[in-house]
């Protein structure tokens, strides 16, 4: 049930102003992204970039309530695992658009539909088995209601202008923490079947697949977000009895990181796919040891109750601190807000000519 990561680019305007160089940043992006028609978000993944799917799915896993989305618009708790903003919305709003959207959300519109959605469940991974523990969507199950929004694209601009709107798209991954801390450190099916090694090869195998599944369906460029420092969770380190991070998960995090930049590089040479690695692991790991360097007060514990435990629905109701933006995480899993758009910040720089060409 432990779900993080995360991150990708950034939004004009949102949260607390940015130095100015990131401004000019957001401007370029958004001016490349009009110029070649890049205008729609597809994103798949975990809690990192589930806007409310959830919220429709029989799963206990869900933050549709306060005091999460404190920091959204109108306050309102929509499902979003955080404060507020996303990462995706981030990117949307700066490409210009409104929040990417839950595909479940009733609320759809045909305008949304043309800008993209989310397929994200939060609880999911890259093992499918990780998601059916959750009763959550798998990523074969996220790509399977992708070609439902293909069908409904289509009925609305037509097939040739569908398929233009879905090469040129943006395609997002984000997920893999809770194959580690909700699969195999707590269902033994896994642990039976793979040491922490040939389990990480495993989910590598994975990753790859469904990347090369997505470029089947239509994706030409592809942002994939690494596992964040699982160790340094703050319910990690209260399970564990630590005060600081666990070395040996931080580890595993980084080999399995390592792994998903070799993919990506496979995947551009060999079959072409553009794609942007985002070091969620390394911007999150300096946040935590130098705190004030990015103007955070707390890096040790959550935002919500006791910061040291509560996520999902034992943060339901609970009190909160008073400044979410001093903290790198919202509840004893999740990175605040203010969190991601550091890691946006600097993830930004990967977006340039060659990748939205």
């Amino acid at each position: 049930m432990l779900i993080v990561a995360f991150v990708t680019l950034l939004v004009a305007g949102a949260l607390q102003p940015l130095p100015s160089v990131v401004a000019l940043d957001v401007h370029l992006l958004r001016q490349l992204a009009a110029k070649h028609n890049v205008t729609s978000i597809l994103v798949f993944g975990d809690s990192s970039v589930d806007p409310g799917n959830n919220n429709f799915i029989k799963t206990d896993l869900k933050g549709n309530f306060p005091p999460y989305g404190g920091n959204f618009i109108n306050h309102k708790p929509t499902g979003r695992l955080c404060d507020g903003l996303l990462a995706p919305d981030f990117i949307a709003e700066a490409m210009g658009h409104p929040p990417i959207p839950a595909f479940l959300d009733p609320t759809l519109t045909q305008a949304d539909l043309t800008r993209g959605a989310s397929f994200a469940s939060a609880g999911s991974g890259y093992d499918d088995l990780t998601a059916n523990i959750s009763n959550v969507w798998s990523f074969t199950t996220q790509a399977n209601y992708f070609l439902h929004y293909k069908i409904h694209l289509t009925k609305l601009v037509g097939p040739l202008e569908s398929s233009k709107l879905i090469n040129n798209a943006i395609f997002l991954m984000s997920m893999g923490s809770n194959d580690f801390l909700q699969n195999y450190l707590v269902d033994f099916t896994r642990q039976k079947q793979y040491t922490v090694e040939q389990y990480v090869e495993f989910l590598s195998r994975r990753m790859l697949y469904d990347a090369k599944m997505l470029h089947k369906l239509g994706a030409r460029r592809l942002v994939v977000v690494g596992v964040p420092p699982m160790g340094c969770m703050p319910l990690i380190k209260y399970l564990k009895g630590q005060k600081t991070c666990v070395d040996q998960l931080n580890q595993v995090a980084f080999s399995f990181n390592s792994k998903i930049i070799k993919n990506l590089e496979l995947l551009q040479s060999k079959i072409g796919l553009k794609t942007i690695y985002v070091d969620a692991y390394s911007t999150i790991q300096e946040a935590i040891k130098n705190p004030t360097k990015f103007g955070f007060v707390e890096a040790s514990k959550g935002c919500c109750g006791t910061g040291t435990y509560e996520y999902g629905e034992t943060c339901k109701d609970m009190p909160v601190c008073k400044e979410s933006t001093k903290y790198v995480f919202w509840d004893a899993v999740h990175p605040t807000q203010r969190m991601y758009q550091i890691i946006v910040k600097k993830a930004i720089a990967s977006i340039g000519e060659e990748f939205l060409v």
